[in-house]
């Protein structure tokens, strides 16, 4: 059989202006989305870098009747993905593993929901699912190693109807977390409260975390915050890029077990009432304290629970816990803490933007279960975004007086004394 072999100025005539199939149809990854852009009429930004990367089949990738699907199908090798802003605008970002999308919410709550359909099944469920998540953050190694030793405090500051005294107490392996009390000046015993961080301006030394641990110290609650992983003192001991680590969701997942242990023994804490709230990435650390602990009796987890982000810090999602149960997010974990009292915060400009149509109900289901759907409620801020401003101050405030009985009176945050960093410390 002789080989056919095309006329030179044929084979130019045929591959000029187009590439070839031994060529793959190859194209610059940029140059693609730039025409990808003209084509649909949208805006890209970047949060990649596209230089020299080149893609394969590069216009077969292209779906005419959809910009969507054809990001999609571009930007997939390269394990980057496009984030919809609006109609005509796209965020181009890398794969991030605890980020999903709401509609990927509704799917993983639908198929969660399916698992159970009784008080029966879903006890099952949540049995497995503390197990697991004990087992992979590995938290049941090192709890059994803390030093037992009592925490240093310093000295006592009075304000305006409310006290502050910092302490230190030493953990695992010559470790130690660092944190601040604020108590009423009334004697008697009071609701505990315990309030892990988020990633906010300053962390616990901020005006906004001040303003609330005081304000409801002043109302009657025993509040305590403490130090992040790597962040405050606790990067003069381990360093600032510790926090991002795996290590540090285990720490701090610890560390606010530990406090517990040591603040619920005082002789003014009434180890009835016992909450535990928290923004953003404390928020995170909120739910996880309430399936690792069970003895807080109400949780206020805020702007943070969602059924398709599970934290983008190492801190909240480092280690795999939302592998358990052959997969789970935030909101199954929120729901562990039925039927006690629980309050979720959301707002229209987060990953917590569906709370009222997907995660609300989902736990108003699970309640169900115990016949108690008026111990979980929702305080849903349409037009806010994400942060712990007042309005979610004051639904923090005004679940805390309906739950533990706080002197709503003593309501008042300008009576609050925001402290310097360095009076918070309590290392000298």
């Amino acid at each position: 059989m002789r080989k056919l072999i095309l006329p030179a100025l044929l084979l130019v005539g045929i591959t000029a202006g187009a590439q070839r199939y031994e060529d793959k149809f190859t194209r610059p990854l940029g140059d693609v989305l730039n025409d990808v852009s003209k084509r649909f009429n949208v805006k890209l930004k970047y949060n990649v870098d596209t230089t020299g990367l080149k893609l394969a089949y590069a216009d077969f990738r292209i779906r005419p009747y959809s910009i969507e699907e054809t990001l999609n199908n571009i930007l997939a090798p390269f394990d980057f993905k496009p984030v919809k802003q609006n109609d005509r605008y796209y965020k181009i970002k890398p794969y991030e593993y605890p980020r999903r999308q709401a509609e990927d919410g509704v799917k993983l709550i639908n198929w969660l929901s399916s698992l159970y359909n009784d008080r029966s099944s879903w006890e099952a469920r949540k049995d497995s699912l503390r197990s697991e998540v004990r087992q992979l953050l590995g938290i049941d190694k090192l709890l059994p190693l803390c030093a037992q030793e009592a925490p240093r405090y310093t000295k006592i500051r009075k304000f305006d109807g409310y006290s502050v005294q910092n302490f230190c107490l030493k953990t695992v392996n010559g470790h130690t977390v660092c944190g601040s009390i604020y108590a009423p000046l009334s004697k008697g015993k009071h609701p505990l409260i315990i309030c892990p961080n988020g990633h906010f301006t300053n962390g616990r030394y901020g005006t906004v975390q001040q303003q609330r641990l005081g304000t409801l110290a002043r109302m009657g609650a025993v509040c305590v915050d403490y130090d992040l992983w790597g962040w405050g003192e606790s990067a003069d001991e381990v360093g600032k890029e510790t926090h991002q680590t795996a290590e540090a969701h285990v720490m701090q997942a610890l560390n606010g077990i530990r406090i517990l242990d040591w603040m619920i023994q005082r002789k003014d804490v009434d180890t009835q009432r016992v909450g535990v709230n928290g923004g953003s990435g404390g928020g995170t650390q909120t739910v996880l304290l309430t399936v690792l602990d069970n003895r807080y009796t109400a949780a206020n987890p805020v702007v943070s629970m969602s059924s398709w982000f599970d934290g983008g810090c190492p801190c909240e999602s480092g280690m795999p816990i939302q592998l358990a149960g052959g997969g789970t997010c935030n909101a199954e974990l929120a729901a562990m803490f039925a039927p006690r009292p629980m309050m979720v915060v959301s707002d229209g400009g987060d990953w917590t933007s569906t709370t009222p149509e997907v995660e609300f109900p989902y736990l108003q289901r699970i309640y169900g279960f115990y016949n108690a759907q008026d111990k979980v409620s929702n305080i849903h801020l349409p037009k806010e975004r994400h942060d712990f401003g007042p309005n979610k101050r004051n639904a923090v405030y005004r679940f805390f007086i309906d739950t533990f009985g706080l002197d709503e009176s003593k309501l008042d945050e300008s009576k609050v004394t925001i402290e310097p960093e360095e009076a918070l410390k309590a290392r000298p």
